[in-house]
């Protein structure tokens, strides 16, 4: 007999392509700068912003480097699929700070290809091949808390 999965609703209906690309952002921000993921996301089908914390603002060449790299994942044709773990299993394997205190005990994990996997109960593209071009279209640095604000769209 097949198990339920029972999760918790989600209050968002995001853009697929532009929400995959958030998950390839951030893990090209942990490999690029040694930084967490996001710690503020704003996701909108036309253009989003993605909020880091840095130890200093990146310069031109390094924000050039993080489009590249991230276009590169992207022109991978990286699969995107899921698994449903228990959050003990979650335990050490994801950060877990950020699941509502009210979280189901069944999660969801979001794979891009062997690119990046994290918690997530967002709406996803099935392939990479789907996004198009990520672009950085604007940036700007916030040297007293430390932040690192991208805006970027897809093309």
């Amino acid at each position: 007999m097949e198990q339920q999965i029972q999760l918790n609703e989600h209050n968002k209906q995001e853009y697929p392509p532009m929400h995959t690309t958030e998950h390839i952002v951030n893990q090209t921000m942990i490999r690029l700068f040694g930084c967490g993921r996001s710690v503020s996301a704003h996701i909108e089908r036309k253009k989003s912003k993605l909020d880091y914390r840095l130890n200093a603002c990146p310069t031109e060449k390094q924000i050039k480097s993080l489009e590249e790299a991230v276009n590169e994942v992207i022109a991978r044709h990286l699969p995107v699929t899921t698994e449903f773990i228990t959050q003990e299993e979650a335990k050490g394997r994801f950060d877990l700070e950020r699941l509502p205190e009210d979280a189901s005990e069944t999660v969801r994990v979001v794979k891009v290809g062997d690119y990046d996997e994290c918690l997530c109960i967002g709406t996803h593209v099935a392939n990479t091949s789907e996004i198009g071009t990520f672009k950085i279209i604007s940036h700007d640095w916030d040297e007293e808390s430390k932040r690192w604000r991208m805006r970027f769209k897809l093309v």
